[in-house]
């Protein structure tokens, strides 16, 4: 196993004073946002065996590009960033984001870059590309740029060569820890919440609203992290409040463990045993040379979607027999699970999306068939009108046709000529007998939003 015994108690060790350094650190938060923060850690707050343990935190973080706003935002999407050998994605990254929100989302949300490098020439040409392309987002304080000084960086060189890594990449790695515990502790109260990104990604369109949506279906939950991609720690989600503790944390353990490792840990010491992860992915990994060394990298993320659906709230119901618990919702629940119907299927079978209040769509996607079985052959999709309520059940009625599915898959991206009224159901309606069991991987409905039609 690469973790260590010995890991896995400093681990606990840590666990020990995080409840210590978390009321510290909250108390702190509220302190000053200006051109250049301190902030000193209170090595009296240490109990004295253990102080020699530990590094202290004190840090000088210069903000080189955007204004503050007065209040907090919804969102902060951090990021760190040095120079490449090979190839450079940062501006890319930026776009992403930027194109993939609207300005609503874009008032609700805060982009902090941090210049993680030590070359000063490299960070100042980077900041003047940024104020070129990015102005407009840098005044309107959607955008800032930071910087700390290596002064501030504990040792990065003799470093404790775990799982048998070269000095090189131990060296490379622990710095990228010590790099994201100053982006959490600078953005700590910037906002309600945080996610991290790297500098190398390209974004789904309106990925705040997808995020917002999921925060709100786990408010009965408690959780510490929420993750929107699968990728190492891109994507991960944390509620402001414990970015402190976060950012002591991985400056404690540096150089124990590469960060997506002491993530794993800290979301298990705060009592969350279990990853919970929402597909589709939110953000991609678009980078082909890696920041060590320039070596090449080809990881994707095959569950991230560019553009998610809206689906919005709905009622599912089939009469095709349904196999054990793969139910007709799980087709439009837009997660990994899918729909399984047994034949005979035939023309008196049918899926009916009732949605609950009346929507405007724009676009209809439906994906069948599982490995090149179990497509659906004969079936033709249509949208409904009105409602009729009996005492049992709902009917939809006052179809109109948008197209038959051909070779198990549909798509239709423009709904809204075809059916420019609001509808209140979707049917995909069986046309003829069907040879084989049946699966349905996603039903995706996209919706006219209120600002596109104003």
């Amino acid at each position: 196993m690469r973790c260590h015994l010995k890991n896995i108690i400093l681990l606990a060790a840590g666990l020990l004073i995080l409840t210590r350094v978390y009321i510290y650190m909250r108390r702190a938060e509220s302190g000053n946002l200006k051109g250049s923060i301190t902030w000193i850690w209170d090595r009296e707050t240490w109990m004295e065996d253990l102080k020699g343990h530990y590094l202290n935190f004190n840090v000088s973080i210069k903000v080189l590009a955007g204004v503050f706003q007065p209040s907090k935002k919804y969102l902060t999407v951090g990021l760190s960033s040095v120079k490449r050998a090979k190839g450079t994605y940062l501006q890319d990254t930026l776009q992403s984001i930027f194109s993939a929100s609207s300005e609503e989302e874009l008032d609700q949300m805060v982009i902090v870059v941090l210049l993680a490098d030590f070359d000063i020439s490299w960070i100042q040409q980077t900041v003047e590309k940024i104020t070129d392309e990015f102005h407009r987002r840098l005044s309107k304080g959607q955008l800032l740029i930071i910087h700390a000084s290596e002064n501030n960086y504990p040792p990065l060189a003799g470093l404790k060569r775990n799982f048998n890594d070269a000095p090189d990449r131990v060296s490379f790695r622990s710095k990228q820890n010590v790099d994201y515990s100053y982006l959490l502790h600078f953005s700590s109260n910037l906002s309600q919440y945080y996610i991290m990104l790297e500098d190398d990604v390209s974004c789904s369109k309106n990925f705040l609203t997808s995020i917002r949506g999921h925060i709100r279906s786990m408010s009965n939950s408690k959780w510490v992290t929420l993750e929107f991609s699968k990728l190492g720690y891109i994507g991960k989600l944390y509620q402001s409040r414990d970015l402190p503790i976060l950012a002591r944390f991985l400056y404690n353990f540096y150089q124990e463990m590469p960060c997506d490792f002491l993530l794993s840990h800290f979301h298990r010491l705060l009592m969350q045993d279990k990853v919970i992860r929402f597909r589709p992915s939110l953000f991609q990994h678009m980078g082909t040379y890696s920041s060590f060394h320039g070596t090449f990298n080809r990881l994707k993320d095959d569950d991230f979607v560019e553009e998610i659906a809206d689906n919005p709230p709905a009622d599912v119901s089939t009469n095709i027999e349904v196999y054990q618990t793969n139910t007709v919702d799980k087709a439009y629940n837009q997660g990994s699970e899918y729909f399984w119907g047994v034949s005979p299927i035939g023309p008196e079978n049918y899926i009916l999306v009732v949605f609950r209040t009346p929507v405007l769509i724009s676009r209809v996607q439906i994906q069948t068939g599982l490995d090149g079985k179990d497509e659906l052959v004969y079936a033709d999709v249509e949208l409904g009108k009105t409602l009729v309520k009996k005492e049992s059940e709902v009917e939809c009625s006052g179809f109109d046709k948008l197209g038959s599915i051909q070779q198990g898959q549909f798509n239709e991206p423009a709904v809204q000529k075809l059916v420019p009224a609001t509808v209140a159901c979707l049917r995909i309606q069986v046309t003829a007998a069907h040879p084989t069991w049946l699966v349905v991987r996603k039903i995706q409905v996209w919706t006219v939003k209120t600002e596109q039609t104003t």
